[in-house]
């Protein structure tokens, strides 16, 4: 079934299925629980549901699994957000002293938008996205999974497709959580490269020596470059397009550029001759501009206030797109490369599927709640789904936040030991 197929017109037919039946409420509670080990953590949670004819209800907050499970399967919303963990309830925020109910903690988060790259790609525009521009994605991934590991220490990064144009990061770990915004912004600003709005032509400038992060980060887009900017992108197949990258580089070299880039016959070749010409101009900045074209061309643009506040909210993973059906899956990084957008299930499809198999149950008069509980049939009614290994996934990403917990809490009782 691809995108096509998908009928905007029939989620509020679907979503009911959805929510009863493989949302994965288990895991998602699981994750937002964080063990149980701070009493409150999860009732002081902020949800917020959008519901259909984009009615927004914010403050939402559940004691356990079971309330926010049955409120889900109430309201049907069309988005689910989340946002941070309060110092009360957020369903009681109006009842407590002014003042009081405060943002306390929440996963630090990064969002990265396709539409942000609009004045640097050529295929896609807007809202749309195509296996071209994917890989701004996969290098945006890849750039900030490394540095959020190596140069920051963050073991538990869940990447996640927005369901249409993006992905989202949240940084599990306890110290991530408790950061402040003014760290937050830290962070963010570090792993901010392209800076400067639409009036800003050149966005990126690198100093001498240039930081070991910018160094990684350029590694990583030299080996998509080529395949994407030269060959998939063709960024400099015409007068157009070399007047953009041209606009990047001193004056001193335009027309000398200019020159060979109407000898030159492909995107390739007029690469090959900035790169030999640059230098020729200034050995060592010449040597950087064509890494700083390369950065404006290829780095991830953030949207730096998402990552910033501690009470903004974010899109949930398992979460529906209205416009497009998909689920907002978590991604394997591990295969990063091979991950495609246009093959994630859409709410349609994995409802039919679900349909398939409770007909075939029905023919084989095999009564799927025999002797089981209400838990186990969820669990295999994803399973038999398109969603099941996205649900695995996520799953593995949970195994590694309990296994870590566990290791912190036997070296605190080691430590507390008295010998």
């Amino acid at each position: 079934m691809d995108l096509e197929s998908y009928d905007p017109a029939s989620l509020p037919d679907l979503l009911p299925l959805y929510y009863r039946r493989l949302f994965p409420y288990f895991q998602y509670y699981r994750w937002l629980n964080y063990g149980g080990v701070v009493k409150n953590y999860f009732p002081n949670r902020e949800f917020s549901f959008t519901l259909k004819d984009d009615i927004y209800v914010r403050y939402q907050s559940f004691n356990n699994m079971n309330e926010l499970e049955k409120e889900m399967q109430k309201m049907n919303p069309y988005k689910i957000d989340i946002g941070a963990v309060y110092s009360h309830k957020p369903s009681m925020h109006n009842s407590v002293k002014s003042g009081t109910f405060q943002a306390q903690e929440k996963e630090l988060v990064f969002d990265i938008d396709m539409t942000d790259y609009d004045d640097v790609r050529r295929c896609c525009s807007s809202a749309d996205i195509c296996n071209k521009c994917w890989t701004l994605m996969t290098i945006a991934i890849r750039i900030l999974d490394r540095a959020l590991y190596e140069d920051f220490g963050f073991q538990h990064r869940l990447w996640v497709y927005s369901g249409r144009r993006g992905v989202h990061c949240w940084v599990c770990d306890e110290s991530a959580r408790k950061l402040s915004q003014a760290e937050r912004s830290a962070v963010a600003e570090y792993l901010t490269v392209v800076k400067g709005g639409e009036e800003t032509i050149k966005k990126v400038n690198l100093i001498e020596p240039i930081h070991p992060f910018l160094k990684k980060s350029i590694v990583v887009i030299e080996k998509y470059f080529e395949q994407y900017a030269l060959l998939g992108q063709d960024f400099l197949e015409n007068k157009q397009c070399w007047e953009k990258v041209l606009s990047l580089v001193p004056e001193a070299a335009r027309e000398n550029l200019l020159h060979d880039f109407q000898k030159a016959r492909t995107s390739v070749d007029r690469w090959e001759k900035l790169k030999k010409n640059l230098p020729k101009l200034d050995p060592k900045k010449g040597v950087n501009l064509s890494k700083e074209i390369m950065l404006q061309y290829c780095y991830p643009r953030l949207d730096v206030n998402v990552s910033k506040g501690v009470n903004h909210l974010l899109k949930s993973p398992f979460s529906v797109h209205p416009k497009t059906g998909k689920i907002s899956v978590p991604i394997d990084v591990k295969k990063l490369d091979s991950f495609d957008p246009f093959a994630v299930p859409t709410i349609s499809l994995i409802c039919s599927e679900l349909d398939n198999v409770s007909t075939k149950e029905d023919e084989d008069q095999v009564s799927p709640n025999e002797g089981e509980t209400d838990v186990k049939r969820k669990t295999r009614d994803y399973k038999r789904t398109s969603l099941g290994p996205y649900v695995k996934i996520f799953e593995q990403f949970l195994d590694k936040l309990d296994q870590s917990r566990k290791g912190q809490m036997l070296l605190q009782s080691d430590l507390k030991k008295e010998f």
